[in-house]
């Protein structure tokens, strides 16, 4: 049996030299696994009901107390309420957000996961008639108005409801709407696959088309496990026959017939209108509806309109849900559906409706004063001193005509820098030359104790001085102004 290598002298130095790193052992140690949220959870916490309508019965989960805002979502082809929504509502910041709103997620027929095969005599719905069923659950529901959250086919049937009933529905955020008829591409591909999937069931050609109606091109490269959780659902958890159904419906859509410009111009249809509501139209950079979704807001106003395209994303709701979850919640709050924090009486709606990060420094500042208040209470109260003094202007002139003034202004100021005040019972003697007004200008701020004002007296300038001591002002003709203070107890007017 081969021995081990020998290690040479230089490297066994250099092996007993080197430093041992404990540190790998505690880091590998302080790794926290950190498992996804349960993509099926939002089954478990709703409750679920069948609303019987004019063209059969849907199914509609409820999420949240039924006592505040409605949200309405509608899923896209391929998908129901719980395999669209349950990874974008079991996000934390939309947890949080949701604990303010009620959900109702609406499932179209013959869509939700386990759901029997639809009999052959059913005509199902068109486009109109699903979103007229709407008018049923808000009528089973008594919502009086909702806010819309649809993605791809379920993002046109709210566009359609908000046309036919604009006073139900207050905003909208729409993903990847499509506002105008089908294509002979999109028609084409469509038809092939209803006929497959009546036929023939889910076949991989039909599993291609909707991950590229979902995720677009190459979607492996961005997400391998979201791709196969995706096509897991289409082999299993959907029913071809009720699939062939609605993508029949959505490929003979009408256009929305909405247009930017209002009714009466020149060049449009008399019918033309154009959505009300505000809403935020919002598309993934890499979804293959990025035109569909320009076109769409090329004909919404402009003035109550937002639309977002994000980046390294073709499905929004389970690639970037932070981004969406952040501008759903600005846009809510710039709608005034934030919560409330309080009533101001100048407020329209009686209600003033902040974010989360205000209510929070709002609570913070609030807090910090009462601190504060603690404190203060706690200190001693401060030492007042009441004075009663004032100022008394004593002027004495005495005229000399045979004296003359002596003393330059440098000779002024550099008595007045050797003279003292000691606590205000000392006297200072200062000669100034009253001629110079820039002089008169500087001693008026010296001090809080020695203020000098210029007067006209016979053509010169006097002064005044509130401080403990005596000032002497020369002027160019001998006149000499002595300014006192005189504390009193009680006020003496001057």
């Amino acid at each position: 049996m081969p021995s081990a290598p020998a290690h040479t002298a230089e490297e066994a130095r250099l092996l007993g030299t080197m430093p041992v790193d404990p540190m790998d052992d505690i880091e590998l140690r302080s790794v926290q696994l950190q498992f996804p949220h349960a993509r099926g959870s939002i089954v478990d916490s709703c409750d679920q009901r069948r609303i019987t309508t004019d063209k059969g019965e849907i199914l509609v989960a409820i999420q949240g107390d039924t006592s505040k805002p409605a949200i309405l979502t509608y899923h896209d082809l391929g998908l129901n309420y719980a395999t669209s929504f349950a990874g974008f509502f079991n996000f934390p910041l939309m947890r949080g957000l949701l604990e303010n709103f009620c959900v109702y997620h609406v499932t179209a027929p013959g869509q939700e996961e386990g759901a029997p095969t639809l009999p052959e005599d059913y005509i199902y719905p068109t486009m109109d008639d699903l979103a007229n069923q709407l008018q049923f659950v808000l009528s089973q529901f008594g919502l009086k108005s909702v806010i819309g959250f649809g993605i791809g086919a379920g993002a046109n049937i709210l566009a359609r409801f908000a046309l036919a009933h604009p006073d139900k529905v207050g905003a909208m955020c729409l993903i990847n709407c499509v506002s105008t008829q089908s294509g002979w591409i999109e028609w084409g591909y469509q038809s092939f696959n209803a006929r497959f999937l009546r036929t023939k069931g889910m076949t991989q050609g039909v599993i291609d088309y909707l991950m590229w109606h979902h995720f677009g091109r190459n979607p492996e490269e961005r997400n391998h496990d979201l791709v196969q959780v995706y096509k897991q659902h289409f082999e299993r958890g959907v029913n071809p026959t009720n699939l062939a159904m609605l993508i029949n419906s959505y490929i003979h859509r009408n256009d929305l017939n909405i247009a930017r410009t209002p009714p009466g111009t020149p060049g449009t249809e008399p019918s033309a209108a154009t959505l009300k509501m505000p809403i935020m139209n919002i598309t993934g950079a890499l979804s293959p509806h990025v035109d569909d979704t320009v076109t769409f807001n090329g004909r919404l106003d402009p003035t109550n309109s937002t639309w977002m395209k994000i980046s390294d994303c073709a499905m929004v709701l389970e690639e970037q849900p932070a981004k969406l979850a952040e501008a759903f919640r600005l846009f809510l709050q710039g709608e005034g559906y934030a919560t409330p924090l309080s009533t101001p009486a100048s407020s329209p709606c009686g209600t003033k409706y902040l974010s989360y990060s205000n209510i929070f420094f709002a609570n913070f500042k609030e807090e910090q004063e009462r601190i504060l208040a603690e404190k203060l209470k706690q200190q001693p109260p401060p030492t007042r001193i009441r004075t009663n003094t004032r100022l008394c202007r004593e002027t004495a002139i005495n005229n000399n005509n045979e004296s003359t003034s002596s003393q330059s202004t440098d000779d002024a100021l550099t008595s007045h820098q050797d003279s003292v005040l000691d606590n205000g019972n000392e006297t200072a003697q200062s000669s100034y030359d009253t001629n110079n007004p820039d002089l008169l200008e500087n001693l008026n701020g010296e001090g809080e104790q020695c203020s000098l004002n210029k007067h006209s007296i016979k053509g010169a300038y006097s002064a005044a001085a509130a401080a403990s001591s005596n000032v002497t002002v020369t002027t160019g003709q001998s006149k000499k102004i002595r300014i006192t203070e005189n504390p009193l107890p009680e006020p003496v007017s001057c």
